[in-house]
């Protein structure tokens, strides 16, 4: 089974995907963390340094790697539905699920966040709503199923996507223990 996370930056791609894993038994990866590995730095100091366009190489080659032998839960960058290669990877060895927050709910989880390069501007609320317009479209093409984060915790995300997997027959529904009838 091979479950894949997207969403726009501080959505909760890595801590649902990293619970998400724990409780299916799965393994669980992270493409920043694979990418990261893989160029020996940061991902923004080689965004500061490379460049977008050379991350976004890096970025479609990794998800190519582990779309060959898909299995487990996967959280993808932010951005790695802007190139039609990496959807359709996506897409046709995942089951792709849309962590969706507003970009009010996420300039409130991301206001301190340094880490993160698209959102190192004067105006990163803004930068967010301008990511959401432009990217929405694209999560939603990519996804099987979609999810609104909201203020639920990162445990009642799992539940609720449990719930879907077993709906849509990925998952297979945990035996509910019986209760005796009264005597």
């Amino acid at each position: 089974m091979a479950v894949a996370f997207v969403g726009l930056p501080g959505a909760g791609k890595s801590a649902v995907g990293r619970r998400l894993g724990q409780r299916l038994q799965l393994p669980f990866v992270d493409t920043d963390q694979v990418i990261e590995h893989r160029i020996g730095c940061s991902i923004r100091e080689f965004f500061d340094r490379e460049g977008e366009v050379a991350f976004r190489d890096i970025e479609q080659q990794a998800i190519a790697d582990l779309a060959s032998n898909a299995h487990g839960v996967l959280a993808t960058g932010g951005g790695a539905v802007l190139r039609e290669a990496n959807r359709t990877q996506l897409r046709d060895h995942f089951h792709v699920i849309y962590l969706r927050s507003s970009p009010e709910d996420l300039f409130r989880r991301l206001r301190h966040d340094v880490k993160r390069p698209l959102l190192q501007v004067a105006d990163p609320l803004g930068r967010l709503r301008e990511l959401h317009d432009a990217r929405d479209p694209l999560y939603r093409d990519t996804a099987h199923d979609v999810v609104d984060t909201g203020r639920p915790s990162v445990a009642m995300l799992v539940n609720i996507i449990v719930m879907q997997l077993e709906l849509a027959g990925i998952v297979i529904p945990e035996p509910q223990p019986q209760i005796a009838p009264p005597l």
